[in-house]
This record gives C-alpha cells, structure tokens and sequence, in this order.
C-alpha cells in the first residue's frame, strides 16, 4: 500500500489488529483511575456552564499523558480542547460532563466524561503510528445551552475529520437517533388588579397562561408522529388576590427532524397567541437555547462502532428498532449534521430506570456504569483506528474536512 498523507501505513491492514489492542491495553491499565473520574464527577454536579470542578478532573489525566490544554475554546469557559499528536487525520472524541438541577448525573454525563478519557489515552497510544491527532473535546452544556451549538459555529469543530461519543442509557442502541428540539420561554403581560376590589381593571396573563396550555392539549391530537410538547409554568402570579401583570410558560417542543420541527413551532405559536388574544394580554416568545437537530450518525463510522461494541460482547437493539426509540435531543445532532459523527447508546443496569429519572443517577456509577466506561472507551477508540486504518475512509474524512473549511472561507 502506497503511504498516505505522508505517512508510511505499507503494512496498515496487519497492523490495526495490533493498534486496537495496544489501545486497549492502555484503556485496561487505567481503568481503575478512569473509574474514578466517574465517580468523582458523579460525586459534584455541575450544572450548564458551571462544570469548573468537573473541567478540572478531566484535565488532569489527560495533562498527565503530555495531551497539549487549551482552556476557554469558542469563548466557553468551560470548554476545552486536550490535543496529541500531529497527524494530518484529527479524531475527536466528545466529553460531556454538565448534571440536571435537582437529579446531578441522571443523564450520566459523569460516564461519558471518563469514557473520552479513556478513549483519548488510549489512541494517544497509537496516533504516532496510525499518523492521527487525537482530540478531547470538552463540550459543556449539552442538558441546556447547546455548548457544542456554540462551538460547532464558533469553529471548535472545523479540523474534526470525525466527531465520536458514547452515552449511557438503559440499553445498547448503535445508532441512536434524536429528535430536534426548540427551548422556548413564552411570556404573557397584563395588567395588575386587586382581584377583589377591581378585578375589572386587571388583564389577567395567568388566564392567558391557562388558555395557551389548553390550546396546547387540544393540538396535541393532531400533530405529526415523532412530534413533541412538554412544559411547565414558569410563573403564574405573585399572590391570589393580585391580577398577575406576568406570568411565563417553559416549554420543549421537539419533531424528527428540522422541517418537522418548524411545522409544529408555527402551529404552538399560534395556541401561544391565542391565550394573548382571548384574555387581552400581550406576549413575546424567546428561545432559551440554541436550537438541537437531529443526529445524524455516519453510515460507516456507525458500522465499525457496531462490529466493535459486539466484539467486546454487547449486543445492541435490532437496527430496524433503533428509530422506535430516540433519544429525547442532544446538541451533538448539530454536530453529526456538519462533521461525520455518532453517538452510540451504551447500556447500563439502572433496575427499570430510564435517563432523567432518580433511579438512573443512582446507576450511574454501579458496577454496569464502570464497564460502560471501559467498554465506551474501547470501543470508541477502536472505531477510531479501524478507521484510520481504511485508506478510503481516510481519504473520504480529510477531503470532507477540506471542504468544509473552503465553504467557511
């Protein structure tokens, strides 16, 4: 085989069988410190933005290896970018670690932290030999605020020939799906009254409150399958016997994917004005955070993840069910949409528990979530080298990082 991109691979095919258990060997050796990490960042919830303790902890292992910190990426302090190596094919691996108010790590962002950890110290084993540069990308807020959102158009991804992570779940899913999603704050203004005395002067923006959320019911018998809304009042008043002047709704609306999405935002949008309309208040829709897509994994990244995570002994739902069961949103659909990504679900024994849920912070660090750590790890960074073992696939990745910063230009 002729080298490729400078670098000599004569014997690359021979080798990668080599590469994936020098790697994973070097994931084995640390397990116990990986473990760890886990548990620590399980241990302090961060939440959005916030993750400084959590940022920290993953640093250092990484730091420790010789990986080259850049602390602050796409203006996100937060964020950050651990690098080795100086091949021309960059890998990133993806490290969440942001928690959910009041649950801490029921999404077990604490596994995927230790996961890209471990994923990251085990290609920095072999990127000298496979001509890779290996990045840990640490993205923050994925629970709410889209940081890989920011980063994705602030640049933090332009040189990624591939995007990969794994995250936790009650069941192995190779190619997992999301649905998009659109984080809305919807406030209602009135008019303030005493509700005894002059309840005639008031506009009341709890009652337009009321009458958007049975607007909202009432659509939901209509919409399309694979479309969502989910919300809770945010404010309703300040005292019974006060017209509330203000009031707000939260709500999540979510769809299969983009055009889907923004079909049913125009339909919500019309019950929103509706419960303006009919109690004689006004109202303004903001969005909270950016808008999520919906993943997109890559055919061929997703076909070696597949193979490997059944090597390692798993054995992931049936393809022809994977799309029966997304998963909810995440701000790596973004990410998959402009760079050649995936984003497995790895299995853990949460005794019935789903993500979000109590039961599944408490699993997050038993003994299934350790090996979900190592497992993701392994396979991970297994995808990664098959990969770059592939001259075709090799080729396919840098010319499509190529164009994507000629069409930035």
């Amino acid at each position: 085989m002729p080298a490729v991109d400078g670098v000599d691979r004569a014997d690359s095919p021979a080798n990668t069988p080599t590469a994936i258990r020098t790697s994973d060997a070097t994931i084995a050796a640390a397990a116990d410190r990986l473990i760890a990490l886990a548990h620590s960042i399980h241990a302090e919830p961060e939440l959005a933005f916030e993750e400084v303790r959590s940022v920290a902890k993953v640093i250092e292992p990484l730091t420790e290896r010789g990986f080259v910190i850049e602390r602050g990426v796409a203006d996100l302090p937060t964020a950050f970018r651990a690098s080795y190596g100086s091949g021309p094919l960059t890998v990133g691996v993806c490290a969440e670690y942001d928690a959910l108010p009041d649950m801490g790590h029921a999404c077990g962002h604490n596994i995927i932290a230790a996961t890209a950890v471990g994923a990251g110290l085990g290609l920095a084993e072999v990127a000298d030999a496979l001509g890779i540069t290996v990045v840990v990308l640490g993205t923050p807020a994925e629970e709410s605020g889209g940081g890989k959102v920011l980063m994705l158009e602030r640049g933090a991804f332009d040189d990624l020939a591939m995007a990969i992570m794994v995250h936790p779940g009650p069941l192995d899913i190779a190619g997992a799906t999301s649905l998009a999603l659109a984080d809305l704050s919807v406030v209602f203004h009135g008019r303030e009254a005493h509700a005894s005395a002059a309840p005639e002067l008031g506009r009341n923006a709890g009652d337009a409150v009321t009458i958007a959320q049975v607007a909202i019911g009432l659509l939901r018998q209509h919409i399309q399958p694979g479309q969502q809304l989910h919300g809770i009042v945010g404010q309703g008043g300040a005292a019974p016997n006060i017209v509330p002047g203000r009031a707000e709704l939260l709500y999540y609306l979510r769809a299969a994917d983009s055009a889907s999405l923004d079909d049913l935002t125009r339909r919500a949008s019309a019950c929103f004005e509706a419960g303006a309309l009919a109690s004689g208040c006004t109202h303004e829709v903001a969005t909270l955070s950016p808008t999520y897509t919906e993943l997109t994994p890559d055919p061929a990244l997703l076909s070696v993840y597949r193979a490997q995570i059944a090597d390692l002994g798993r054995v992931p739902i049936a393809p022809e069910l994977e799309r029966q069961r997304p998963l909810g949103s995440t701000d790596m659909g973004n990410v998959t949409n402009v760079v050649p990504g995936i984003h497995p679900v790895i299995g853990v024994d949460a005794g019935g528990a789903v993500t979000h849920q109590p039961g599944f912070a408490t699993a997050s660090v038993n003994a299934s979530a350790d090996r979900a750590v190592l497992d993701g790890a392994r396979a991970l960074a297994r995808t990664a080298i098959t990969t770059a073992s592939d001259p075709v696939e090799r080729d396919r990745l840098l010319q499509g990082v190529v164009r994507r910063q000629e069409e930035n230009r």
